[in-house]
């Protein structure tokens, strides 16, 4: 069983695409398979500098990331929520969002987020983990 993660974009109450260029730049010192990518890629496998890993895939309006490892991986992916000002779907079904989120949100959808000012490694990690 993959253990895995979803970015997503809300705007007007409705689900918006991520910015790809921006999904780019900022994986881009992470990538672990250079060779393998080409500019219009929309798969990426990063490492970080303590050797953990994921797989991101950018598809349609969502931003997959399987296997994230713990570590500097869940940092690199809350640099990418709070750069997109986007939300962190975790496998137990909860959403984290920064505040600032929350008025572009669908009607019902705050009542399983949690909010944050930045999303940061450890709330993310607190989230994943059940304590809010």
């Amino acid at each position: 069983m993959s253990y895995g993660l979803a970015v997503y974009k809300f705007t007007e109450g409705e689900l918006a695409a991520p910015d790809i260029a921006v999904v780019r730049a900022l994986l881009a010192p992470y990538r672990a398979a250079l060779e393998k990518d080409s500019v219009g890629d929309t798969d990426f496998w990063i490492r970080a500098a303590d050797g953990g890993e994921a797989e991101i895939s950018v598809v349609d309006d969502i931003i997959s990331i399987e296997r994230p490892s713990p570590g500097q991986v869940k940092e690199i992916i809350a640099e990418l929520a709070n750069r997109l000002r986007a939300g962190i779907l975790t496998p137990r079904g909860s959403f984290l969002f920064r505040e600032d989120c929350r008025a572009h949100l669908p009607e019902g959808l705050e009542a399983d987020a949690v909010f944050v000012t930045e999303i940061t490694r450890e709330a993310l990690e607190s989230v994943e983990s059940g304590a809010k």
